[in-house]
């Protein structure tokens, strides 16, 4: 039933999603893979890259409602769990800034890159 469901979130995506995932996908960013509405236990995520355990969030008004706060919280604290990081930007942020939120994602990802650097991973200088 997630995995439906997350395929009509792909293929519905918001303006700001979709601003946010043509700088993402095939790999565009740093050469990392990440997935659009991607299911992580009962949640959906808006984008996630299995490498780093990085979820990106893009919040819209609705996220100021208090009961979706305490909801977001609860879930952020349960994705925790899994070991997995989650970045979050308003919308606006996306669609007024975008080369900032880019820059904070791959500041990010450097950050959570540096450590798998020579244990295998493809940053292996004998590549």
């Amino acid at each position: 039933m997630i995995f439906e469901r997350a395929k009509i979130l792909r293929k519905n995506l918001t303006p700001s999603e979709k601003m946010l995932w043509k700088e993402l996908r095939s790999n565009k960013l740093l050469g990392l893979r990440f997935k659009a509405q991607h299911p992580i236990d009962q949640f959906i995520v808006d984008f996630y890259c299995h490498q780093l355990k990085l979820v990106i969030e893009l919040d819209g008004g609705i996220h100021l409602n208090r009961d979706q706060k305490e909801y977001d919280q609860g879930r952020t604290y349960e994705l925790n769990q899994f070991g997995i990081k989650i970045l979050r930007f308003r919308n606006e942020e996306v669609e007024n800034n975008l080369r900032t939120v880019l820059e904070k994602i791959k500041s990010e990802c450097n950050h959570a890159l540096s450590p798998l650097e020579g244990v295998g991973g493809k940053n292996n200088s004998n590549e």
